[in-house]
Formats: C-alpha cells, sequence, structure tokens
C-alpha cells in the first residue's frame, strides 16, 4: 500500500480528537429554549416568516455569546414574573429583581438592534 496514507489519517484522526476536546465558543442554550424564544419573538414582531425566524435566532445567538444560561433563564424569570399582578407578583418587582429586569431588557434590545428586527412594529 501507499506508504503516504498511513501519516495523513493518523492527522486527521488526531486532528478530529482535538477539536472534539475544545469548549463551545459560545453558550448553549437548550433547544426548547431556543425554539421559545424564536417563537415569542416571531409572534410578537410580524413580518416574513422565514425572514422572522432568521432574524430572531439571530437575537438568541447574540443574546447566548454574552450571557451563560444560567444568567438568561435568572433574568428571563424575573422579567415574566415581573408582570404578575398582585402579591405573588411582588416579590419579582422588588429592588434585587429590577437589576437582572433591567439586564434582561438592555440584553435583548441590543440583540434585536443587531438583528435588524424593527422593535416599533411589536404585536401585543
Amino acid at each position: 500500500m501507499k506508504t503516504w496514507t498511513r501519516p495523513l489519517a493518523g492527522l486527521a484522526f488526531a486532528t478530529f480528537a482535538a477539536l472534539g476536546s475544545l469548549p463551545a465558543t459560545a453558550n448553549d442554550f437548550p433547544t426548547t429554549e431556543r425554539v421559545s424564544f424564536v417563537l415569542e419573538c416571531m409572534r410578537d414582531h410580524p413580518g416574513p416568516e422565514f425572514e422572522m425566524s432568521s432574524k430572531c435566532s439571530c437575537a438568541l445567538d447574540a443574546i447566548a455569546a454574552e450571557i451563560s444560561f444560567d444568567q438568561y433563564r435568572t433574568m428571563h424569570t424575573a422579567a415574566l414574573a415581573n408582570s404578575i399582578s398582585g402579591e405573588r407578583g411582588g416579590y419579582y418587582r422588588g429592588k434585587h429583581w429590577r437589576g437582572e429586569v433591567r439586564k434582561y431588557d438592555t440584553a435583548v434590545a441590543k440583540a434585536k438592534q443587531g438583528c435588524f428586527i424593527d422593535t416599533t412594529a411589536v404585536r401585543r
């Protein structure tokens, strides 16, 4: 057989083994959370389905590049719970959670702006 193919095969194996041990470059959000974010974003922002799915996916990728999933989960939960009326929601409207809600709103606004999502035409 050809003797030069063995070193190449060894080099290819070593390369794949090294790449497999590298950490992910961006925070890995669970698939269900990604789908939820994109569907909510598409519901809230009118536009062609393919275009908006791409833009909303871009927004979550931008958020994932900036913050960890644990941080996102805390901020997103606080932002959602902030709108609960009455005593149950009072806990999340307290001083401790205001900063988390503000950080979430800022991260989402920055991501949407960077992904060209028109925030002036929001559906409610």
